[in-house]
């Protein structure tokens, strides 16, 4: 099964269970960040890759350039312990990670959680590479996926999902990543880029061995 069949899958038995005027309060923030043109701001193929030095999940500094002397650099974003979704993804991520390392590259999560709660989810899944924390989602900001969760979603998540941003993220800025994959390449340009608004759809992370294989035999 397909990352996808298997982010249907979950849609449905989520939703499903839910009143709906949740669902609706759902979709239609999905449809307002997409109507807000956030997918114009969003880095693309040809970019400079903004350069960053994040904590990972024990606390350890982790700088982009240094990793980019070694090879490509993947790079998701992750909402947080908190989305099915993301953890879904994760999971699928854990599969390709080998090929990625023969190809040469490295690859790394990014999200605004707290150190713990990225040390939390790499147990739970035994994922073998990096969960970095981007405070505030600020390396986020410079791809251009930083957006802010306002009402009615924000007192959703808040008071009846129990997703408390604040205690998940240790700051109250309310904001979270678009989710979304970059693959960088040793001259600091994006080589691969895609992104979803819709954080229930995201591409097979096959895709990801694809792009570094056209990469490779470039070089």
């Amino acid at each position: 099964m397909e990352l996808q069949q298997s982010l249907d899958k979950l849609k449905e038995r989520i939703e499903g269970s839910m009143p709906a005027n949740y669902v609706d309060i759902m979709h239609d923030s999905t449809r307002k960040l997409e109507a807000s043109g956030i997918g114009d701001r969003i880095l693309k193929v040809g970019d400079q890759a903004p350069s960053f030095e994040l904590k990972n999940q024990n606390g350890e500094l982790v700088s982009s350039q240094t990793l980019l002397e070694n090879g490509p650099l993947v790079i998701t974003f992750y909402r947080g312990v908190w989305c099915p979704y993301c953890n879904t993804d994760l999971g699928y991520l854990k599969r390709f990670e080998e090929q990625m390392k023969e190809l040469g590259a490295t690859m790394l999560s990014i999200s605004p959680q707290l150190s713990f709660h990225n040390q939390q989810i790499i147990q739970q899944q035994r994922l073998g590479f990096d969960l970095l924390s981007d405070n505030g989602n600020n390396v986020a900001a410079e791809f251009g996926l930083r957006w802010e969760m306002v009402d009615p979603l924000k007192s959703l998540y808040n008071d009846v999902f129990g997703i408390n941003l604040q205690t998940y993220n240790g700051e109250d800025s309310w904001t979270l990543p678009v989710p979304a994959r970059f693959i960088i390449g040793t001259d600091g340009l994006i080589k691969y880029a895609e992104y979803s608004v819709d954080y229930t759809k995201r591409p097979n992370p096959d895709v990801l061995v694809e792009e570094l294989e056209k990469l490779t035999a470039i070089q």
